[in-house]
């Protein structure tokens, strides 16, 4: 039998391993972490080890299968190298191992909803599923004959795959993040890049029109833009209602007073979910049904309740300044109280200081980066802001200011106050129906 070595235990390298070893791969797992080996891969006849890296499992093997969070500098990358043992992720597994078409979907914001909107329209219409970041693993879908795999991947998923040539590939915006990961922000850029560029071009690239760096970004494959018209191909809003158009021909798709998802950012991932659809040769009814049953997904501008006439929104994936400036600006008109704060990423605070300064009406902040945010924000002229010491305390002064709305959107990690953000946006919800 061939000899494959995953690394780390995590969701997508149990999914990799269980692939492997349904076709006959002779798979050695390996983890870093003292953590108990998995029992039920074991009775598959895996190998595992666990507290580090041994030469017993590394050597002789074919291929390995690494995890998105080993960053491509570690010690295990660099010894599988130097032993030229090519290094895969689990997409690329996915791709190379079955037939099935990529709807690629990548970004630093906003890919999950756009992701998860998306495979909901295509499940209506074809066999469909979301994978990657949002949903299972494709390799865990990889021998269910998927008309498509509607994949939300992270910048580290596509480092790992050389070879992966999506149908379609989306690129919702381009702002800094996990610069440590990719040792520089251009090296970043360029995990990117590869899925929109020969030789792994799609056969349409869809991109932010209204992203400075994607405007002008060359990709390859027929290229459409969101957010604005640019060239023939495009989906817009004009006169309140989506529009699609390709090759000059104009289609008005539905009204956005019909869309359920609140803010100029869902407008484009809708943008970008109508794109992808109208090139599987989905038809309007199907979409427009799709997305007025669609619900957003949990901790993305999500609407909790109302207390008395104050509306809150759980925005807790918004864990940098970029993602929280675009629920910000989801209100515009209303009295809106922001809890921000949390696990200090160090980005510019500057264009989150002037659009909270333009749209927000008292900020309270909670967390390790509070000093810094006040700091920013009495410097940019702003200066209703409170200082709690817990979520639920600052859940409790919005309440007595009785805003409009109230929006949790932390421009930070959660990790100084909860084990992630999904915690965090749990707590925030349940405390805020307690109050009902």
């Amino acid at each position: 039998m061939t000899k494959v070595l995953v690394l780390g235990l995590s969701k997508s390298g149990i999914a990799a391993a269980k692939f492997l070893n349904r076709h006959g791969y002779d798979v050695y797992l390996t983890e870093s972490k003292n953590v108990e080996p998995d029992v039920e891969l074991e009775k598959l006849g895996i190998k595992i080890e666990t507290g580090g890296h041994s030469l017993k499992f590394v050597d002789g093997a074919e291929f390995a299968v690494t995890s998105p969070g080993i960053p491509p500098h570690s010690i295990i990358i660099e010894l599988l190298r130097l032993k030229n043992i090519p290094v895969i992720s689990e997409l690329e597994l996915a791709y190379r191992m079955s037939e099935t078409p990529f709807v690629a979907i990548t970004g630093t914001n906003g890919k999950t909803t756009t992701t998860a909107l998306t495979a909901h329209i295509f499940d209506k219409k074809f066999n469909a599923k979301a994978c990657g970041n949002i949903g299972q693993p494709p390799c865990d879908l990889a021998d269910d004959k998927l008309d498509y795999y509607v994949c939300e991947m992270s910048s580290y998923q596509i480092a790992m795959s050389p070879t992966l040539a999506p149908f379609i590939s989306v690129w919702t915006n381009f702002t800094p993040d996990h610069i440590d990961w990719h040792q520089g922000l251009e090296n970043y850029f360029a995990a990117k890049a590869k899925i929109f560029k020969t030789p792994q071009a799609p056969k349409y690239s869809v991109l932010n029109a209204c992203d400075e760096k994607l405007k002008t970004f060359e990709a390859d494959g027929e290229i459409f833009y969101f957010g604005e018209r640019k060239g023939g191909n495009s989906c817009y809003v004009k006169n309140n209602e989506f529009v699609y158009e390709r090759a000059g021909v104009v289609e008005f798709v539905m009204p956005v007073s019909e869309c359920p998802l609140v803010g100029e950012h869902n407008n484009q991932n809708v943008e970008c979910a109508i794109i992808c659809a109208k090139l599987a040769g989905i038809d309007n009814e199907t979409i427009i049904s799709a997305i007025k049953e669609f619900k957003a997904p949990a901790h993305r501008l999500e609407f909790v309740a109302n207390v008395g006439e104050t509306a809150f929104y759980n925005d807790s994936k918004a864990t940098n300044p970029e993602a929280a400036i675009v629920a910000i600006k989801s209100f515009e008109n209303k009295n809106v109280v922001l809890i921000a704060g949390g696990r200090d990423k160090n980005t510019s605070l500057k264009e989150f200081c002037d659009d909270v300064k333009r749209y927000i009406s008292n900020v309270i902040l909670i967390g390790e980066a509070t000093e810094r945010f006040e700091k920013n924000l009495v410097n940019c002229g702003f200066e209703n802001i409170i200082k709690e010491d817990t979520l639920q305390s600052a859940i409790d002064k919005s309440i007595e200011l009785k805003p409009d709305v109230v929006l949790l959107s932390p421009a930070c990690a959660s990790f100084d106050m909860f084990k992630s953000y999904e915690e965090r946006g749990d707590v925030f919800k349940n405390y805020v129906l307690s109050k009902i």
